[in-house]
């Protein structure tokens, strides 16, 4: 959960940047991109304490792809320090630099290589997800019971959806008519 934080941070950072590039010029938006970059930076210090507890219990099968997670988000950590120290080094927020518009840009596309890799650990991988006391598919049509699922799976049978009909089927809720 805390993960949004940072990323909310470093795009609104980018967005600042480009409001200056592309608007009027206003001095303020680069001072704006810095403190959301610095705050960006504090939050992903935040997250990076629960992402390495999960790491360090991970089997493994999983710790490779959440290693290389790991990496990429320190290489965008890493990206993102050093724009804040280029724009406080430069003055005026580095108004007058593109050079940290461009890291911003290629920390934010690592960002994305990193979110593919952290929602291929979560739903294909379950991690840090515990589904074991739920039952989803309780009055839910055609939803399947993920720890029955996750059951099926090791023990080679047949993945489907589940034996269960549902009790009274409802009518979607994009057909309900006020």
């Amino acid at each position: 959960m805390l993960v949004t934080l940072p990323i909310g941070l470093w795009i609104f950072s980018f967005a600042c940047d480009l409001s200056f590039t592309f608007g009027a010029g206003d001095p303020v938006w680069k001072t704006v991109a810095l403190y959301s970059m610095g705050g960006g930076l504090i939050g992903a210090l935040a997250a990076a304490v629960p992402g390495l507890i999960d790491l360090l219990s991970l089997p493994v099968g999983i710790r490779r792809t959440a290693i290389l997670h790991m990496w990429v988000n320190l290489t965008v950590v890493g990206l993102f320090a050093l724009n804040l120290l280029l724009r406080v080094s430069g003055g005026h927020a580095g108004a007058d630099a593109i050079a940290p518009v461009w890291l911003s840009l290629a920390a934010l596309a690592l960002l994305v290589v990193s979110g593919w890799l952290g929602g291929k650990l979560v739903y294909e991988r379950g991690v840090a997800v515990d589904t074991d006391g739920l039952d989803l598919s309780v009055g839910r049509p055609g939803v399947i019971n993920l720890s029955r699922f996750r059951e099926q799976r090791r023990n080679g049978k047949k993945q489907g959806s589940t034996s269960q009909r549902p009790r009274s089927p409802e009518p979607p809720i994009s057909s309900w008519r006020p």
